[in-house]
């Protein structure tokens, strides 16, 4: 299966999914794939064993360091010229396999990927002279990088990491998601492809057919990792940063959004549920609950359901509650508590209602409901195509409860106003890595909005938003006495 966009085809889609989010059909039925070919062809780049892929992507790395950073842009030129060709496949695969977003979406998403995500130019040298000679600090690659990708953006995260680790010089193994295997394989074998045929070697990241915690403890434990990313929830970001190296986490958010009376309401409508909804709410940057001022709430209700969304009772609610968090025992504490439902994140709107009896079309996108603070939408990560709102009396009471849902992760915060001093009052406030002002979500990862694409956003570890110099570290050449010429 072959598709080739041009450039009006990629300009269409991106257009399309930003001015009509949700409006696609059904995926069509995915084609036969496994996590280690793809309608018969092997994947190149994924092996059974940890130890194997290690080896693969420390022997990718050796020659890559011979190459020069002309020809390491080279690699990466390919890398964004393939995932622009295949980036229906991908989308495709991960609706299929993970059974979650949406094909329309997760295409502009790879799009975004291969056109936004920094290359080389992001990794740049500096001098310092002075009366004692010149110091030269250059961006140098950490050798061997392991990653941990989610189920959420698989090939996304994949590709966009790959990108900027190979710019940066290393060479990489992935862990991927276990719900996620053939779609982040698809996208290991698409890079190695890429790069092989831009003149670099046959493997440059590496992967496994099977991957489980243990393939993961194997990559955090071996020599040859000298630097771990992981992008997931906090028991991954939790396990890189017990490793003992140097490790980047980008955990999860629960990102609030503010909507005050000074704000366009209807224009804060439209925008709040197409950034909800993108890829039916997967991002961890998207809206996940709302604090309106009580003034405005209703105008703001209206506009959400003029642009897709469906409102439902407080005991339509607390039904939907009940299907999409069910009950788990925790298994150190022997207590019962609340956790997400597999089968119900990132699914369509419609086929959540579905559960509860509720039948709707395709024009539903969004389902929206009026709770109090502590109920579980609101308090949650859901990752699916629910949004709270919460009545609150002014600024003072939509910051402290916003900060409050956000939950120190300081991920991403969202606000809709016109009042500078409200915004910065927010911003101060919640101290998240990505604040949106007056756009839906995306526009914080460069999707209708200014700056670089990453769907590795390291709050908990500082780096932030992601690119090839996060994955390097600073080497430092001294030269006393001579090379300052003034």
């Amino acid at each position: 299966m072959a598709m080739n966009w041009t450039e009006a085809q990629i300009n269409q889609v991106v257009t399309s999914v930003l001015n009509q989010l949700g409006h696609a059909g059904d995926a069509p039925k995915a084609k036969t794939y496994n996590a280690t070919s793809y309608e018969g062809r092997a994947f190149v780049g994924v092996y059974s064993d940890m130890k194997d892929a290690i080896a693969a992507a420390e022997a990718g790395y050796k020659a890559i360091r011979s190459m020069s950073v002309a020809e390491r842009e080279k690699l990466i030129t390919r890398i964004r010229e393939k995932t622009r060709e295949e980036a229906a496949i991908m989308a495709y695969l991960g609706v299929a396999e993970t059974k979650m977003g949406r094909v329309d979406h997760k295409t502009a998403k790879h799009i975004l990927v291969a056109d936004k995500t920094p290359g080389t130019e992001d990794i740049t040298s500096y001098a310092k002279t002075g009366d004692f000679g010149l110091t030269l600090v250059e961006m140098a690659p950490f050798g061997v990088v392991g990653a941990i990708t989610p189920s959420t953006n698989p090939s996304e995260t994949v590709i966009c990491n790959s990108m900027g680790m190979i710019a940066a010089g290393n060479g990489v193994v992935f862990n991927p998601h276990p719900g996620a295997i053939a779609t982040s394989n698809y996208a290991v074998d698409l890079v190695n492809r890429a790069c092989y045929e831009a003149g670099g070697p046959k493997v440059l990241v590496a992967s496994v057919e099977k991957p489980t915690l243990e393939t993961a403890d194997v990559m955090y434990k071996h020599p040859s990792i000298r630097l771990l990313v992981c992008t997931g929830g906090p028991g991954g970001v939790k396990s890189v940063l017990s490793s003992g190296k140097k490790a980047i986490g980008a955990g999860a958010g629960n990102p609030p959004v503010i909507v005050d009376d000074t704000a366009d309401i209807e224009k804060a409508g439209k925008d709040i549920i197409d950034g909800c909804t993108f890829d039916n709410n997967l991002p961890c940057i998207a809206e996940k609950e709302v604090f309106a001022f009580a003034n405005i709430a209703d105008r703001l209700m209206a506009s959400m359901k003029q642009n897709g969304a469906y409102q439902i009772t407080s005991e339509q609610a607390e039904a939907l509650a009940k299907v999409v968090l069910v009950e788990k025992i925790n298994p150190k504490t022997g207590i019962a508590q609340k956790t997400i439902s597999r089968d119900a994140v990132g699914r369509d709107a419609k086929v959540l209602l579905a559960k509860i009896g509720v039948t709707v079309g395709d024009d539903v996108r969004c389902i929206i409901c009026e709770t109090d603070f502590n109920h579980p939408f609101v308090q949650e990560e859901l990752m699916m195509p629910i949004l709270p709102i919460v009545r609150v009396r002014d600024i003072d009471e939509a910051i402290d409860l916003a900060c409050k849902a956000e939950g120190g992760r300081r991920h991403t915060a969202h606000m809709h106003s016109k009042n500078v001093d409200h915004l910065s009052r927010f911003a101060r406030a919640v101290e998240t890595t990505i604040f949106v002002k007056n756009a839906p979500s995306y526009a914080g990862i460069g999707f209708g909005g200014e700056g670089h694409t990453t769907f590795t956003i390291a709050g908990p570890t500082g780096e932030g938003i992601t690119s090839a110099k996060s994955f390097t570290r600073l080497r430092r050449c001294v030269m006393v006495d001579n090379f300052r010429i003034i």
